[in-house]
């Protein structure tokens, strides 16, 4: 009987072995399929056109495509300003404040948010965010400002819930230690709660950038699609990820080959972005 129990484990850990390889394969063949397509272009083209050049014109042999790595920086950033202090505000409130109710009804709440899909956030904004900022600001509405909106509330759930998670891992000897000195609720949470959770609050904020870098639909929806570099938050833009979506249909030749060099440069980005957060969380462990 025990033979048996013991065979019947070493399948079950083959099988999810083989489940968890799997995974990593998909990655490989992914990031393969990329690099196979998109690296032939930067050895023909050279990388400085193609990464620091101002014209995007594939017919015509311009493939540069700085100004939507500016754009998709831009974009990202705004989304950071406007949805990373409610984001944290919205964990601080959760972990410090809200009672065990509140919590059960909130935080599933704000994570829900992760499960719209992001047309639907694309078709808010083009019903009330886009024609706000037209009939007050002026412009097309079609801007750096609609778009950092939208993806302010779509980055929403991921730095909540990191932050949140981070902020709970606190020990709570910290905050009764500085109750016990005499500090009130508020400034223990500003001077001993959030610099304790701050390497997790920061690897929050970088996934949160690497969601917004990535997102697609929305963008294309409230963007206005322009190949400049914007001078003006009301100024229409074109982001890497949009640029990919719009013209891969119809593409081919070197005009296919300079998309999947986008898509080359925007993994790269991504990448970056979570191997700093990965960092910062495993010095936060460290310490």
């Amino acid at each position: 009987m025990n033979r048996k129990l013991i065979d019947k484990e070493r399948v079950i850990k083959l099988i999810l072995l083989v489940f968890a390889l799997s995974s990593l394969l998909f990655l490989f063949t992914i990031f393969a399929f990329i690099l196979t397509e998109g690296l032939p272009l930067f050895y023909e083209a050279g990388v400085k056109a193609i990464v620091f050049g101002m014209r995007w014109a594939p017919t015509k042999a311009a493939f540069g495509i700085f100004p939507m790595i500016i754009s998709s920086f831009m974009v990202t950033f705004g989304a950071l300003v406007v949805g990373a202090p409610l984001a944290l505000a919205c964990a601080t409130y959760l972990s410090e404040y809200a009672g065990k109710r509140t919590k059960l009804f909130l935080k599933p709440s704000l994570e829900l948010l992760a499960g719209i899909p992001s047309v639907v956030y694309g078709f808010l904004g083009v019903v009330y965010i886009v024609p706000i900022i037209r009939e007050h600001l002026g412009g097309a509405g079609f801007s750096i400002l609609s778009t950092s909106l939208v993806l302010a509330i779509m980055i929403l759930p991921t730095i909540t819930s990191i932050s949140f998670d981070s902020l709970m891992s606190v020990p709570p000897a910290y905050r009764e230690g500085s109750l016990a000195m005499g500090a009130t609720k508020w400034q223990t949470i500003r001077r001993v709660v959030l610099p304790a959770a701050r390497s997790g609050i920061l690897a929050s904020f970088i996934l949160g950038m690497g969601r917004a870098i990535g997102e697609t639909m929305a963008v294309i929806m409230v963007a206005g699609n322009a190949l400049k570099i914007p001078t003006s938050l009301l100024d229409p833009l074109r982001t890497l990820t949009s640029n990919i979506a719009l013209e891969l249909a119809y593409a081919t030749g070197d005009h296919r080959r300079a998309l999947f060099s986008t898509g080359v440069v925007l993994l790269v980005i991504i990448m970056s972005l979570n191997l700093v957060a990965n960092f910062w969380v495993k010095a936060r462990v460290a310490k």
